[in-house]
């Protein structure tokens, strides 16, 4: 067990860099440190590095630095197959953000090269680390809600025009992969599969309704899963002015129903029977990412990065590895294919 120090780099300087820039300060009882951030523009290099407080440099540097353990990938979606396989064959361990590519075959060459390299993928899809989900995970594997029949997940999210003018490549199926439901939606699409298992079947529409970009900004989809289970998933960004999302799984012998983080209700037929205590119920959702994407809970990156250090220290996979992270992505695709979308 290797209980050493592990030196971050971060590739990639907005948002989800500092969500990353903040789990890994988080995490520094673990050894984890920052010691490097990267970009392709060599004229932000003084600023971004003053911003972060490590070195900036271009990706090649970045790769070629022994001090650099780990990479954290949070460039444009489009880029994050290409930068995983390269920082693999670099002999790096990689957290990519979600969507971990915008293609499974692009998906799997990053697992392959990761295998290869003997080198950790972690996906992340924080959710899954959150204390909450996981033992609503608990519950339903115990079999506290009996055999599972319905699964609602909605997203009213709003992101303005301007949110996706900001940046040439937001909106485009080139760089984004998607629009609602692979940039916002993906996060529930992962706890859906998680707790009721990968779809066998997908009825879907989708819109581009209210923004300027090429891909969807409103979705509905039906899903079947293998015992005969029904789930609804709808999302949007055009809900002014934005408000929680929700998740609700239903079975013979209870529901949990949680909006945001917080639970909203986990009743069970048989509760003396249960062998997952529920947590207690929450105070009322604000919109939190529904409405502003920076204001997304620190909690599941810092459990996430934790359980990644933990992983390569005892020399085992992540809680979200390469194969966990491509269920969320085939499930989005093929909504993506049965909206006719892609």
């Amino acid at each position: 067990m290797d209980t050493g120090d592990w030196g971050f780099a971060i590739l990639g300087t907005g948002v989800a860099a500092d969500l990353h820039r903040r789990a890994i300060a988080a995490n520094r009882e673990l050894g984890a440190r920052l010691v490097a951030v990267g970009h392709y523009d060599p004229a932000r290099f003084a600023a971004i590095g003053a911003k972060f407080g490590v070195p900036c440099v271009n990706q090649e540097e970045l790769l070629a630095d022994p001090a650099v353990d780990v990479v954290c990938i949070c460039t444009p979606s489009g880029q994050h197959a290409d930068q995983t396989i390269a920082a693999a064959r670099a002999g790096k361990h990689v957290l990519v953000e979600k969507p971990m590519a915008l293609c499974l075959s692009d998906a799997d060459a990053m697992i392959a090269a990761c295998d290869r390299a003997g080198v950790k993928l972690g996906v992340v899809v924080q959710r899954r680390a959150e204390p909450l989900f996981q033992r609503i995970h608990s519950a339903i594997q115990a079999g506290d809600l009996g055999d599972l029949t319905l699964g609602v997940v909605t997203v009213p999210y709003c992101r303005s025009q301007a949110y996706y003018d900001q940046a040439d490549w937001r909106g485009t199926w080139a760089m984004d992969g998607g629009g609602v439901l692979m940039n916002q939606g993906i996060h529930l699409v992962d706890l859906l599969v998680w707790y009721m298992g990968d779809p066998v079947s997908v009825q879907a529409f989708a819109g581009t309704l209210q923004r300027g970009i090429e891909v969807e900004d409103t979705l509905a989809a039906t899903l079947r899963f293998a015992n005969g289970a029904l789930t609804t998933v709808t999302a949007t960004t055009t809900a002014a002015p934005g408000f929680p999302h929700r998740i609700e799984i239903y079975g013979t012998r209870g529901a949990i129903q949680v909006e945001g983080e917080s639970l909203v209700r986990w009743t069970l037929a048989d509760a003396d029977k249960a062998t997952t205590a529920p947590p207690q119920a929450g105070m009322a959702a604000n919109a939190g990412a529904g409405g502003d994407p920076r204001a997304i809970s620190m909690a599941g990156h810092v459990a996430l990065f934790r359980d990644f250090i933990h992983a390569l220290r005892e020399d085992r996979a992540p809680q979200v590895d390469g194969g966990e992270g491509r269920r969320s992505l085939a499930a989005v695709l093929a909504i993506y294919q049965a909206a006719g979308l892609i």
